[in-house]
């Protein structure tokens, strides 16, 4: 008497060894999502005298020469009190963001040994890059609590919902971009070089280095076309969720240095960014069986 209830191995529809549900398929594989995380930040620092010491420096480097030519020199530290605190929030934003977008890109270019040998969801290259660089935020975020914690910052709930916003919002979209530009280097490796120059202006794009009254003064309050930019909404959500509140009046610094219903733009965002993840997964599900071919 046969089981009804199970279909004879050679009558199951044939699938391809790579097929899996996107990037659904790729967190149900967590265990080699984090080999491929713990092999990249193994990779990077191999060899490396100060090892993981250089996640602390190379912000703290950023940091110096903003706040020395930005603050000092340009004078922009008389716009906005605790200036270097101002900068830095906005540069741990700013450099998560540029770092899974440029890492991503090139991720699958970089792995195709693997892509080609092994049986996996390709959307885990570009995911483990977003991971690894969210790793490298943890020392940024060290930094900054104890520069904030000096000034007698205490956290808040807005604060703190905003945090999470900002980073929730860098996380998606640059995934979401990490899958198109990755599956698009396949193709031209000139895509690599393009997001290089792209993420120069993404610097000088938000409030990072200026407050965001420089462009409100600037546009005249038309700034809806500039707060349409997601990180620039990122990296001011960052700014409420810390900067603000190592000022001598936190409320009155965020009524005149924040836009309006800065919360409420920062789901819009996160919102727009899952749309955009969306449509890059289903550019990435219809290229990726050219891909192996491409590399």
């Amino acid at each position: 008497m046969t089981d009804t209830g199970h279909v004879p191995v050679s009558e199951q529809p044939l699938v391809a060894p790579s097929a899996s549900n996107g990037l659904l398929g790729v967190f149900s594989r967590r265990y080699l999502l984090r080999l491929l995380v713990r092999r990249e930040i193994s990779a990077r620092y191999q060899g490396s005298f100060l090892g993981l010491l250089w996640s602390y420096i190379n912000p703290l480097t950023q940091f110096f020469i903003y706040w020395f030519i930005m603050g000092k020199l340009i004078g922009m530290a008389g716009r906005a009190p605790n200036y270097a605190i101002h900068v830095f929030a906005g540069l741990i934003v700013v450099h998560f963001f540029v770092e899974t977008f440029n890492a991503g890109t090139r991720s699958i270019v970089r792995n195709k040994a693997l892509v080609k040998k092994m049986a996996l969801p390709r959307e885990m290259f570009p995911v483990a890059s977003m991971l690894v660089s969210l790793f490298h935020v943890g020392p940024q975020l060290v930094i900054l609590l104890v520069a904030c914690l000096v000034t007698g910052w205490s956290p808040d709930l807005v604060g703190m919902t905003a945090a999470l916003l900002a980073l929730g919002i860098v996380m998606v979209l640059g995934t979401a971009l990490a899958l198109l530009f990755s599956t698009a280097n396949v193709f031209f490796r000139d895509f690599s070089s393009a997001v290089t120059i792209l993420t120069n202006f993404v610097r000088f794009g938000v409030p990072m280095i200026y407050p965001y009254t420089l462009v409100a003064e600037r546009f005249e309050g038309h700034t809806e076309l500039y707060l349409a930019n997601p990180i620039a909404d990122a990296v001011l959500l960052m700014q409420r969720a810390f900067w603000t509140g190592t000022t001598d009046d936190p409320a009155a610094i965020a009524l005149v240095h924040m836009p309006d219903h800065l919360l409420t733009r920062g789901v819009i965002a996160l919102g727009g960014s899952l749309v955009v993840l969306v449509v890059a997964q289903l550019v990435f599900t219809r290229l990726e069986n050219k891909i192996p071919e491409r590399l």
